[in-house]
């Protein structure tokens, strides 16, 4: 099992892995069997990630293995794919997964596989919270109707998705079309996998959806997204949670609130801001400015004074000017935000943006990005550097070798997309994987802290075997 793409479909896999090993499929490592069978689970975000799944569907084809293509580029695609690809075995969507074992088997038998046949899967589940449950049971929605996974990484930290798909329609992104509506998975399901993941070792649950704001809303009740984060916190086993994916626009003070209120929750605020300019904004379909976006961070630091916030920008949107990009460089000097993926436009398949006027050249949006990336480098490091002196509570996810320092990372930093804390002068603990730490930050690199540990946190709320 291969994966590409993001945490979501890091979840994806562990399913699908739990399925197949139910199925009487055997998982092995690719370094130390021969598979009869390589499965892709491919990402369809950007053109960078598309090039990248069909490089390592052309690579496993190398190996002499029967080769199948699922996840979000073989939804998006399907038949198109396949004929492109000829080198892939089978090509399969979403609704394929419950019965993937027996689809593998038909592949290995020397079965020719249709391939998946694309549809918008916006118009598969309705957004109508009273015909969801109706719909959910004819279409088959990653993440849902859990099943017991397989862990394909070890360590003290495991996503856990708390909804599918996203019922936004901004201008720029395809993701709708091929993840469908909108869909929360109960909270009673979250928690049980929550239970589960514990008792497997982890000690962090990051909670991962396309909108986790929108969590509930085809649910009863109000305020559902709140309750769950302090169920998750009780969980005995679990000592943090993250949640990310959050829209400024839909984020309301009793979230924030709860995020910096709730023991066990991390202070940590992923805000997909996008762009600070208003002009811009709209033509994204989207909402909020400058003033109300700095409005929010205000807000949360008042809340949670240390709290990490991230964000991601888009520069070089169709018809973005000069006056946009400072409007944007003005915001981010004054959030001095914690870190902050910078990403140039480019034209999706499908999407109402690819046919916007007002394209910019390839080389003007370089250009952006290399300004607004220097600038998030200089202000995110500046920002670690004002944590210098503070006390952080390290998750340590890699130990100390003869070669480098052990490392995690504290509340404020999610795991790869953030920076990480490196435990020096810790020659007086035993300090392994899976430990929290309290830690005195020394030093800085870049956005990465540099941490001297006090004492390892004892473990309060052990998780049953």
């Amino acid at each position: 099992m291969l994966t590409l793409g993001c945490a979501r479909n890091e979840v994806d896999s562990e399913e699908l892995a739990g399925r197949l090993s139910g199925g009487g499929w055997e998982l092995v490592d690719l370094d130390d069997a021969a598979p009869d069978v390589i499965v892709v689970n491919t990402c369809g975000f950007v053109e960078q990630a598309k090039k990248d799944s069909v490089d390592t569907l052309l690579a496993a084809a190398d190996t002499g293995a029967k080769v199948v293509a699922v996840g979000c580029m073989a939804e998006r695609y399907g038949a198109e794919l396949a004929e492109s690809l000829p080198e892939a075995s089978a090509v399969l969507g979403f609704d394929h997964y419950p019965d993937l074992a027996e689809r593998l088997g038909d592949i290995v038998a020397g079965h020719a596989i249709e391939s998946h046949t694309p549809v918008d899967r916006r118009t598969l589940l309705p957004i109508t919270p009273v015909k969801r449950q109706t719909a959910a049971q004819d279409v088959t929605v990653p993440g849902h109707g859990w099943v017991p996974r397989v862990r394909l990484a070890d360590g003290p930290v495991a996503s856990v998705k708390i909804a599918s798909g996203c019922d936004r329609r901004c201008s720029f992104c395809a993701i709708p079309s091929f993840r469908g509506s909108f869909v929360s998975r109960t909270p009673d399901e979250i928690v049980g996998e929550a239970a589960w993941l514990a008792g497997e070792g982890v000690r962090e649950l990051v909670l991962v959806s396309e909108n986790s704001t929108s969590y509930g809303k085809d649910l009863d009740g109000t305020g559902l997204l709140e309750s769950l984060l302090s169920r998750l916190a009780a969980v005995p086993g679990i000592d943090r949670v993250r949640v990310s994916y959050l829209q400024p626009a839909e984020t309301k003070p009793s979230l924030v609130k709860a995020i910096a209120a709730t023991e066990g929750v991390a202070d940590y605020y992923d805000m997909s801001f996008q762009h600070s300019s208003g002009t811009v904004l709209r033509r994204m379909r989207r909402f909020g400015d400058t003033e109300s976006f700095l409005g929010l961070v205000e807000q949360i630091r008042a809340a949670a004074p240390a709290a990490g916030i991230r964000s991601n920008v888009i520069v070089g949107f169709p018809g973005e000017t000069e006056a946009d990009v400072e409007e944007l460089a003005k915001f981010l000097t004054e959030a001095r935000l914690d870190a902050v993926g910078v990403f140039g436009y480019s034209d999706e398949d499908g999407t109402e943006a690819e046919h916007l006027d007002g394209k910019l050249d390839v080389d003007t949006v370089a250009a952006r990005v290399a300004r607004i990336s220097a600038l998030a480098d200089e202000l995110t490091a500046q920002r670690a550097e004002d944590r210098i002196g503070d006390e952080v509570v390290v998750l340590i996810e890699h130990e100390e070798t003869d070669d480098e320092d052990c490392t995690g990372r504290a509340a404020h930093q999610a795991p790869e997309v953030d920076g990480e804390c490196v435990v020096v002068n810790a020659d007086d603990f035993d300090i392994a994987v899976g430990d929290m730490v309290r830690c005195r930050v020394i030093d800085t690199e870049g956005v990465d802290l540099v941490v001297e540990p006090l004492e390892i946190v004892p473990r309060a709320q052990p998780a049953s075997q």
